[in-house]
């Protein structure tokens, strides 16, 4: 028995000293490119498996949006994937018949529906009735997923898309020899975009919002702390947008904001794994180079004024109650994330972190707690998450969360928390980075929030923070002033029925 445990701790010693000399060696040797169109091409070698991980990231997301098109980003993303003039579709000449009498029908069906009760009921059903059957019609030319199954059937695996608050990011991992496809149909998707089924995507994301925000206590809580946190700043909507945004969006204009946002010097390439940068280049510009550049688009200018006192919102939802609090924080870039980083790992990086060990393990308060630091684009929010235990209350867990957090202002955190702390967090960091994938979603995520550099700044960063920068930065953000509170309560059960 001694033997073994002898054993496991000379591994993890092993294990340890492996991976500090790896996070001390860690530079990542990413070579750029620029198109002449402004598309940026971002390659990293590595021969270990023939296989190249390749995104495309737009600098576009939820905050580069106005009232009246929230969600506009996000839907795109769908659209994305709908096809193009020559992929998902068997003859695009006939389609565009189907799209204008598409267009009329719809119009038609939203002028009458708005007459509201005045609407004329037999008129809007045989409008929607035509409309049915001329999309029953439509769905005969229309080859379903042809852009998945395509990459599929070449071996091609993790072809997805998301959309955050500054960003959309389009992924697949695909072999090495298959390189010219993703490049032929991701060029193809950028130049030849049609909107196909635009409208019954718009119905398929309206109940998307209802499943994910509408009918979610999480998706609600969440919903109302942003709008409450920021009252200036666009991280205050919904990336999936309101609901009323949804609804009324319209194919024109989201074709125009395609056209400001999608273009190549937006945009940024990322291929990571068995490559050739010389040849990869040569593939961009065959595919990607003749797609014209735009102006460039206009840039956030909206700052978030200063919180001058805690704000609290109540929801009412028939679920379990939580806690959530938001401080504002700085953008990327600023020399104290990297300490809200170490900060978010103290209060809650596993079973030894002061959150899991106080509140779940000692006081049993609580069924989770833990905080998510931020590092966007812009300021946005440090989140601190609580989920009573009955019968504790939601009082109870906030207050034992700003105890901790008032500990962090008055005694800092030993040399050997501190330091068990930034091991955690670099071991955690190095695991991301040992996959192809892992590597080009981070140089891509930091490329278009920031700077794809930042990557190799960082864990020298982490580990030069101290105790005494702890307690600052706890003193300088965690304040009462400075947070936005959202509490979710159980709705009573008389109002319920």
């Amino acid at each position: 028995m001694r033997r073994r445990i002898r054993l496991a701790l000379l591994v993890a010693l092993i294990s340890a000293c492996w991976l500090t000399a790896e996070a001390q060696s860690l530079k990542l040797d990413v070579q750029e490119h620029t198109l002449k169109n402004g598309m940026k091409v971002l390659m990293l070698e590595r021969h270990k498996t023939p296989t190249v991980a390749c995104r495309v990231n737009f600098r576009v997301g939820s905050s580069d949006e106005r009232p009246g098109i929230t969600g506009i980003s996000h839907f795109l993303e769908h659209m994305m994937f709908k096809g193009t003039k020559i992929v998902g579709i068997k003859d695009f000449v006939a389609e565009q018949k189907l799209v204008a009498r598409e267009e009329k029908l719809v119009a038609a069906i939203e002028a009458e529906e708005a007459r509201g009760v005045k609407a004329d009921k037999a008129k809007l059903d045989g409008l929607r009735k035509d409309l049915d059957a001329l999309r029953q019609e439509w769905r005969k030319l229309i080859v379903k997923d042809e852009l998945w199954a395509t990459y599929l059937k070449h071996g091609a695996s993790g072809l997805n898309a998301s959309t955050g608050d500054d960003a959309t990011y389009y992924y697949c991992d695909l072999p090495s020899n298959k390189l010219e496809l993703w490049a032929f149909l991701e060029s193809d998707r950028m130049r030849n975009p049609v909107l196909r089924e635009f409208y019954s995507e718009r119905d398929v994301i309206k109940e998307e919002r209802r499943m994910r925000v509408d009918n979610s206590p999480f998706g609600v809580l969440f919903e109302q702390l942003g709008a409450t946190a920021f009252i200036a700043h666009p991280y205050g909507w919904p990336t999936i947008g309101w609901m009323s945004d949804i609804s009324s969006l319209r194919k024109d204009e989201t074709l125009a904001y395609f056209r400001r946002y999608y273009a190549p010097n937006n945009a940024v390439a990322v291929l990571v794994g068995d490559i050739h940068p010389p040849d990869v280049l040569k593939l961009m510009e065959k595919h990607f180079g003749d797609i014209p550049s735009q102006p460039p688009p206009p840039k956030v200018s909206t700052v978030e004024p200063e919180q001058k006192g805690e704000r609290r919102v109540y929801v009412e939802f028939d679920a379990e109650p939580q806690f959530v609090v938001a401080y504002h924080q700085p953008a990327l870039g600023h020399p104290d994330v990297y300490v809200l980083d170490v900060i978010d790992a103290i209060l809650s990086e596993g079973r030894t972190s002061r959150l899991y060990k106080t509140l779940i393990e000692q006081k049993r308060i609580a069924v989770s707690a833990r905080a998510y630091s931020g590092g966007s684009k812009y300021p946005d929010l440090f989140l601190v998450l609580g989920t009573p235990r009955s019968p504790h209350t939601v009082d109870e867990v906030e207050k034992a969360i700003y105890d901790e957090i008032e500990k962090l202002k008055t005694e800092p955190p030993s040399e050997r928390e501190l330091q068990k702390i930034k091991n955690q967090m670099e071991a955690a960091f190095i695991r991301k980075l040992k996959s192809n994938s892992g590597l080009a979603n981070e140089i891509g995520s930091y490329e278009v929030t920031y700077n794809w550099q930042y990557l190799n700044t960082l864990l020298e960063r982490l580990q030069a923070v101290t105790g005494d920068d702890v307690t600052r930065v706890a003193k300088q953000y965690l304040t009462r002033n400075n947070r936005t509170v959202a509490v979710l309560e159980k709705k009573p059960k008389a109002a319920a029925k």
